[in-house]
């Protein structure tokens, strides 16, 4: 199963997206996060990631993140969260 992310995640979307959203059961399942829609984002798309990454464990599920952009990628070393994506 995919979740896409949306295309601006900043902090008041980051709450609205984070509380609509719904896992189905997913003991057992390969998901995976694709963060290439993102344009508009800041440090609240990290704590999203990290949430998502979160819930699925949570169930057993296992999360991939894909299509982290290079600033993305920059902004999660700054706040050393690299190895939690």
């Amino acid at each position: 199963m995919t979740i896409a992310l949306p295309q601006t995640l900043r902090q008041p979307q980051a709450m609205a997206w984070l509380a609509g959203l719904r896992l189905p059961d997913v003991a057992g399942q390969q998901w995976v996060l694709d963060a290439s829609p993102l344009i508009s984002f800041d440090s609240s798309a990290l704590a999203c990631l990290i949430e998502v990454r979160r819930r699925v464990q949570a169930q057993g599920g296992q999360l991939t993140i894909r299509g982290l952009s290079e600033s993305l990628q920059r902004l999660a070393q700054v706040y050393g969260l690299t190895d939690l994506l």
